[in-house]
């Protein structure tokens, strides 16, 4: 009688069984709640993610393999590998609004290295590059106002004519984003209804036909205008003679290097 693990390769059996111990350890590891920048408001009411927060475990020696990957780095997508790998709820790393992943990111470092980041800025008085600390604990998130409807999506009116609405983008939408026509393929991106017709035909056609200049660049302003965000462009630093002054950073690659 031929029995079930026959029809089970051993490689096959030993790799099924690598991955149970390798899922059981990482269970192990120490997890965080990790609130989200949108509040979770940019979700249906039945994903995961509207809940508002995501579990991360800290990170592990292990993990440097993803932060230190030359391709990853390269091909831009390393922070999306080193998320994948750290949130343990069962999401797909594709669904988080791009609103969400920086602090996403942010969290992930503090996990990792601890709250202290070693930033380059320019002292404005004596014009010389200075080495200064930021406390990436501290770091404030903009207010999001905005009520979505149950699918996670805004209404936004134009002209007192058509009623859209609008979601915020996630990586599978920015991925559509034509570069050759930035506009046009942003709003086709983000706009998924027009007065109550959620055909893309229709939509596409309001857009390219329909919707004004101005009001295509209101739109993109009120979009802007209520992404909320971590605040990097207001930092308050000492400079070399013990004044303070106002600066901003932006985090690259290295921002896990230490």
């Amino acid at each position: 009688m031929t029995k079930l693990t026959d029809r089970v390769s051993d490689s096959a059996i030993v790799e099924l069984a690598k991955q149970q111990y390798e899922s059981k350890q990482k269970n192990k590891v120490p997890t965080q709640l990790v609130y989200l920048t949108s509040k979770g408001l940019v979700y249906p009411e039945s994903h995961p993610l509207r809940k508002g927060y995501v579990h991360m475990r800290n990170m592990t020696a292990y993990d440097e393999d993803i932060i230190t990957n030359e391709s990853y780095i390269k091909e831009g997508i390393m922070f999306d590998i080193l998320l994948a790998e750290l949130i343990t709820d069962d999401i797909d790393i594709n669904d988080i609004a791009l609103i969400d992943k920086d602090k996403l990111i942010i969290d992930a470092r503090i996990l990792g290295y601890g709250s202290d980041y070693q930033v380059i800025v320019v002292d404005p008085k004596t014009k010389n590059p200075i080495e200064r600390t930021v406390k990436l604990a501290d770091l404030v998130v903009t207010d999001f106002n905005l009520t979505p409807d149950e699918n996670g999506e805004f209404d936004y009116t134009v002209n007192d004519n058509y009623l859209i609405k609008f979601k915020f983008k996630n990586a599978t939408d920015d991925a559509k984003v034509d570069k050759n026509r930035i506009i046009s393929s942003f709003l086709l991106s983000t706009i998924v209804e027009v007065n109550g017709d959620r055909n893309k035909s229709v939509i596409e056609h309001f857009i390219k036909y329909i919707f004004s200049p101005l009001e295509s660049r209101n739109f993109r302003k009120y979009y802007s205008g209520n992404s909320p965000e971590l605040v990097m462009d207001k930092i308050e630093f000492e400079g070399e003679d013990g004044d303070t002054f106002i600066a901003g950073f932006q985090p690259g690659a290295d921002l896990f290097w230490i």
